[in-house]
């Protein structure tokens, strides 16, 4: 995915990577699969800076890549919008309030583990992160599966890491030679 330039100046795009990274990391609870919906929101949907398809490539390819998802995809979009530099802000922007607040929730669950009232707050958050994880993954399938030879690959890795047991790199990794195969070197054509 090579840089592009997008409408606008180059300093205003640096601040609202920032300020919008900023703001993702510091109000998503739940990590960077809950993060997706807000990201995809604000750059495809809001700024139009990033297309559908595009979106759909990051998180397929930020999801293969080690490291944190969220981090993976600010360094993406943010390449992608001004460059190297607009990686580097935008993954500054997403980190800085996480960085804090894990520190804060560290200290408080050591010193208060055994507050009911701190259980309760984790019992929301996990309830609540679940719902994001899950409206990422039906907005992701939505763009993704068109035909039914991506139903089938989504509904034959499903079944692989869940009834298997498969590590989920190596279920990729084989989708990827399997479409690779069937639609590189087989050519098979995909019709909707």
């Amino acid at each position: 995915m090579a840089h592009r330039e997008v409408q606008g100046s180059f300093i205003s795009h640096i601040g609202i990577l920032f300020a919008t990274f900023f703001r993702i990391g510091t109000f998503t609870i739940g990590g960077g699969y809950a993060m997706l919906p807000l990201i995809d929101r604000e750059f495809v949907t809001r700024r139009k800076w990033v297309t559908e398809e595009e979106m759909v490539d990051i998180i397929a390819v930020v999801q293969s890549l080690p490291g944190i998802i969220s981090v993976n995809a600010s360094i993406f979009i943010g390449y992608q919008v001004a460059g190297i530099l607009g990686a580097l802000i935008a993954t500054i922007g997403l980190i800085i309030s996480p960085m804090i607040i894990i520190a804060l929730f560290a200290y408080l669950y050591i010193n208060l583990q055994d507050s009911i009232y701190l259980q309760g707050l984790f019992i929301g958050v996990r309830s609540g992160v679940a719902a994001l994880i899950l409206l990422a993954g039906i907005k992701l399938g939505r763009k993704v599966i068109k035909d039914w030879i991506s139903l089938l690959f989504a509904v034959v890795s499903l079944a692989a890491v869940l009834f298997f047991q498969i590590h989920a790199a190596l279920v990729i990794v084989s989708a990827a030679f399997a479409g690779l195969i069937l639609f590189g070197l087989l050519r098979v054509r995909r019709t909707p």
